[in-house]
């Protein structure tokens, strides 16, 4: 598998670059998902490894992290915005561009499943029910490597009030007030993952970004993040409010318990 690997790393090197514009706003937007899909790529080897994963499927591992945002590149070329809600699910835009790619057929089907089950369900809130352990590994192993680069990609803008600054896929529509949303307060609060369909204010946003920590599913990422300080950096950007102080004790404690966990 890794002469095909090494022909779909060339395929993606060209097919990111081609979206190369003279528009400083969309260049701006590729060269960040570019650096993310390197990134994710990375990550998802380094966590197979990690899982003791045969060689095989480190290097599926790492197909899915290669291709998972390719259909980004299109989104934001199309419509200047990485929102899903305001273009087309990035997910689905992937998968269209792995159908219209001969070298995928050289993946036995079972294989190709995997890949595309893990990359349809990468940006999900949730994983759909699924009795196939080995998609529910990859996909699990795909969001993991990616919420773990988009701390790093949108750490910049925690404190950012000048929204003139903020790029297109950090506005979005949300306002910037600092201010949580009550609703955004009580899923804190109850541990419970917000919709970030719904996010009104830079403050519930700031709150998803803490609440996927309930999404990580292996040790090895949450010490990552840990590690590298995202949590206390969003933390330190919050409202001084005795819901979330009480939102955040309950954050630290299921921080603390992930990390902890022996991997059988």
């Amino acid at each position: 598998m890794r002469d095909l690997l090494t022909r779909m790393h060339t395929w993606m090197a060209r097919y990111m670059k081609s979206f190369y514009s003279d528009d400083d706003e969309v260049q701006r937007g590729i060269l960040i998902k570019e650096t993310h899909t390197g990134c994710v790529t990375a990550n998802c080897v380094e966590l197979a490894k990690f899982l003791k994963l045969s060689t095989h499927d480190t290097q599926l591992a790492e197909i899915i992290g290669l291709f998972h945002d390719a259909g980004r590149f299109r989104q934001y070329s199309i419509y200047k915005t990485f929102n899903d809600a305001d273009s087309e699910d990035h997910a689905a835009l992937s998968l269209k561009v792995i159908d219209d790619l001969e070298f995928f057929t050289e993946l036995s089907a079972e294989d190709l499943d995997v890949v595309k089950f893990a990359i349809q369900n990468h940006n999900k809130k949730n994983l759909p029910p699924c009795s196939d352990e080995r998609k529910i590994l990859f996909a699990k192993i795909i969001r993991d490597a990616d919420k773990l680069d988009i701390y790093r990609v949108l750490e910049p803008f925690l404190a950012q009030k000048d929204v003139d600054k903020m790029p297109n896929f950090i506005k979005s529509k949300s306002r910037l007030s600092a201010d949580i949303s009550p609703d955004f307060v009580e899923n804190f609060v109850a541990g419970v993952q917000a919709d970030y369909t719904k996010i009104r204010t830079n403050g519930d946003r700031k709150i998803v970004r803490l609440m996927w920590l309930y999404d990580i599913n292996f040790s090895w990422t949450m010490k990552k993040i840990v590690e590298r300080g995202y949590i206390e950096k969003i933390v330190d950007n919050l409202p001084r409010d005795e819901k979330v102080a009480e939102g955040i004790k309950r954050l630290r404690k299921h921080v603390e318990e992930k990390i902890s966990e022996v991997i059988v």
